[in-house]
């Protein structure tokens, strides 16, 4: 949005529902009416409902359902995440957006924000369902000065700020859990996924990206054939619309507050949190690192270690730790 739009729109926004006359906003921000009218309409076919009363002024009665970076920074309580903030209409994929970013020397803390993806990731090579205007697609540019070992950390440390998220929204502390590393599920059914890519140097990391996708307002009916069975949304759990720019100020606050715990402290201070809402100890399970990745590994889940690993029993005894998979409860004898 262009600034003076932008000024525009602040001012009507603080005017609370009441009108604010064309020649005080020109006096306000130093430009003619003539101008002013310019930026309502400009913010009329971005979706804004503004009227306009004759003898009263401009009064702002709606806004649209659009994660555009003013509707998010209006109500934003975070100090460094998501306050320098990219929109799209549309992009392949934001974690590419931000990796390309970060190579241009953008800021710890730069989020962007994508209102569909034609090709959005998930981990182990696979795609992410996004379809225009319905749910979250964001990518975080983090440069922690950590080593390159505690990296994983961060997939879970986000996937508890998202479950916090989800679990505040929808209001059911005990519908939220983590499969690790990264799924948040509502109800046992998947209604978020994370996806991490860094750079390094030596043994430091250079940068993160972490992609974040959560399904708020799609309709499981709309889901492709293979997820509706194991996937949902918000909307579809509560059945009620979700206000996404909500949604995404809520996480975005909680990720900042979890990630400084994260990169100043270590994953020992976010750990006894993913451990609150992983319910896999004492479960069989295998994991399966993907094409190339090696054998499955099967075994009784243990827990997590300080570094976000899953601890395994192997069926020999065998103590494991797995740094990197996807895990499905296994039959027994399987």
């Amino acid at each position: 949005m262009k600034d003076g739009a932008a000024r525009v729109l602040d001012s009507l926004r603080r005017a609370g529902g009441l009108s604010h006359s064309g020649g005080k906003l020109s006096e306000e921000l130093g430009v003619s009416r003539a101008q002013i009218w310019k930026h309502v309409e400009s913010l009329r076919t971005r979706g804004y409902g503004i009227d306009a009363l004759p003898g009263e002024g401009y009064r702002l009665i709606s806004t649209p359902d659009r994660l555009y970076p003013e509707e998010i920074h209006a109500g934003l309580g975070t100090r460094w995440l998501g306050r320098n903030l990219h929109w799209l209409e549309e992009t392949d994929s934001t974690n590419r957006v931000a990796l390309q970013l970060a190579a241009d020397g953008a800021p710890h803390g730069t989020a962007v924000i994508a209102e569909s993806q034609s090709a959005g990731r998930g981990r182990l090579g696979r795609s992410f369902f996004s379809p225009p205007g319905l749910n979250l697609y964001t990518s975080l540019l983090l440069r922690p000065d950590v080593t390159l070992e505690a990296a994983p950390a961060f997939i879970q440390a986000t996937a508890v700020a998202v479950a916090d998220a989800v679990a505040e929204t929808v209001g059911e502390e005990d519908a939220v859990e983590i499969k690790w590393p990264n799924d948040v599920l509502l109800a046992g059914l998947k209604t978020s996924g994370i996806l991490l890519e860094l750079s390094a140097e030596a043994t430091r990391i250079a940068h993160l990206v972490v992609g974040i996708g959560v399904n708020l307002n799609v309709d499981r009916a709309d889901f492709p054939e293979e997820f509706r069975v194991t996937a949902t949304s918000l909307a579809s759990h509560l059945g009620r619309p979700i206000s996404r720019v909500a949604f995404t100020r809520r996480l975005f606050e909680g990720l900042e507050e979890i990630l400084d715990l994260c990169i100043e402290k270590g994953f020992n201070e976010v750990r006894p949190r993913f451990e609150a809402r992983f319910r896999m100890p004492g479960r069989r399970v295998r994991v399966c690192s993907g094409a190339g990745g090696g054998p499955d590994v099967v075994g009784i889940v243990r827990g997590i270690d300080d570094m976000g690993a899953l601890l395994l029993t192997e069926g020999d005894g065998r103590q494991t730790r797995v740094l990197a998979g996807d895990v499905t409860l296994a039959k027994e004898g399987a």
